[in-house]
């Protein structure tokens, strides 16, 4: 009955408009103090401190930089135009080139709404000038930009390592096979929507096409090779290939492309702080939020209620990735994680899944999530560059959100498409 009054007060407070930091906040802290513990409230601030005190969480705002230069720099437009001549010229071309650039994106910044934001202008322009229709347009990429967090380096799966313990680099390779089999499913759904609706293909590009945009491209193809082969060489951690991201990435802007001026380094840097500081509060407050539920032992509560409805482990990780999901279509990806994760791992440890395995279902749960109304911030994003209504683009993206489902279900229950890599390098 507490943990229904819990979750009742936080969706309540969240769908009147309270940010989702203050609406954790007030729902347990509220009901701390009404159970008598109001002289212990200091907790809250040592759990505050202690829950945003790690190291490996310096990585996140490096990675938010990191894409923010990018975006900036002209390394994503370079990105794209080295795509768009390799693939361009198939059914759906450009969608293609859509899913691909995110791709290659998505080993740089390691966040969806960057990839949304920065990339999407690029190729919604793109798209719509060949004859694409917007909507399809906002749709494959609010849908690709979900890649992001799935294909390493990624701040969910920071987040993740931190909270439980697993390490981060082997989630990173955990997320690779994930992540392109999100991508074949995009590219699949692409080009069977393109061939019914009789878009335009592109002409072929030449040789010397792709080998000017493959040059032009080439410095800034090679971020995500520099991130994932130092990390995978020892040598560097994932919170040091966020730092080398981002002097990497400043390095292209304003030496090489020359892009970027030093008057231009305020307005990045204080849009980084501002993602930094609404990130790092939630995770805060979520850190209390997770040790009170610990406190009144709902976890524990909420296995036994689970568990009396089925000690199946397959049931049970239905169950869980319904949650997931169901929960996405009110929170913010990264407030799922924080919210659920202490409530799940002791489930997912007595049913002896793999705790990188699990780590990669949530960010994949949570993905979805990003696209589904009523709080899908890809989805935002992507309306807001596009000028095309919420609801229709929630339509659009539907086969996507299929397409992702699809893979999550392989995920779960085929534990070696996530596992087979980090055996190998681990």
């Amino acid at each position: 009955m507490l943990a229904l009054i819990i979750f009742l007060v936080l969706i309540v407070l969240i769908l009147i408009g309270s940010p989702i930091a203050v609406a954790l906040g007030v729902s347990s802290t509220g009901i701390f103090a009404l159970l008598g513990e109001a002289g212990n409230l200091p907790i809250f601030a040592q759990r505050l401190y202690a829950a945003t005190t790690g190291y490996t969480l310096l990585a996140i705002p490096f990675f938010i930089l990191a894409g923010n230069l990018m975006n900036t720099g002209g390394i994503t437009n370079r990105i794209f135009r080295f795509a768009k001549a390799s693939v361009g010229h198939r059914w759906g071309g450009l969608g293609q080139v859509n899913v691909i650039a995110s791709v290659i994106f998505s080993g740089m910044s390691g966040a969806a709404v960057a990839d949304a934001a920065g990339l999407g202008m690029v190729e919604i322009k793109a798209m719509t000038e060949n004859g694409y229709d917007k909507n399809f347009s906002a749709a494959i990429t609010a849908a690709s930009s979900t890649i992001g967090p799935v294909i390493p380096p990624s701040i969910p799966f920071v987040i993740y390592g931190v909270m439980t313990g697993v390490s981060v680099s082997s989630l990173f390779l955990a997320g690779f096979v994930p992540g392109i089999l999100m991508a074949v499913s995009m590219i699949v759904v692409v080009y069977f929507i393109s061939k019914k609706r009789k878009y335009p293909r592109q002409p072929k590009a030449s040789f010397k096409e792709k080998w000017i945009s493959f040059k032009g491209a080439f410095l800034s193809l090679l971020t995500p090779i520099i991130i994932i082969g130092g990390i995978l060489s020892g040598k560097f951690t994932p919170t040091e290939a966020a730092v080398v991201a981002c002097v990497y990435a400043l390095f292209l802007s304003m030496i090489v492309y020359k892009e970027i001026k030093l008057k231009d380094l305020y307005q990045i840097l204080k849009t980084t702080v501002l993602h930094t500081v609404k990130t790092m509060f939630i995770i805060a407050v979520a850190g209390f939020f997770g040790w009170f539920l610990t406190y009144l032992k709902l976890p524990q509560m909420i296995i036994t209620s689970l568990t009396a409805i089925t000690t199946n482990p397959t049931a049970l990780i239905l169950i869980i990735i319904g949650v997931l999901v169901a929960l996405g279509c009110f929170l913010e990806g990264i407030s799922v994680l924080l919210i659920t994760i202490p409530v799940f791992m002791p489930i997912i440890n007595q049913i002896g899944m793999n705790p990188i395995q699990f780590g990669v279902v949530m960010i994949l749960a949570s993905m979805i999530g990003l696209l589904t109304p009523p709080v899908g911030m890809c989805l935002y994003a992507v309306a807001s560059i596009s000028d095309v209504k919420i609801a229709i683009l929630s339509k659009e993206v539907l086969p996507y959100i299929i397409g992702i489902f699809i893979v999550l279900l392989l995920i779960a229950f085929i534990p070696q498409l996530s596992l087979f890599i980090p055996g190998l390098f681990m």
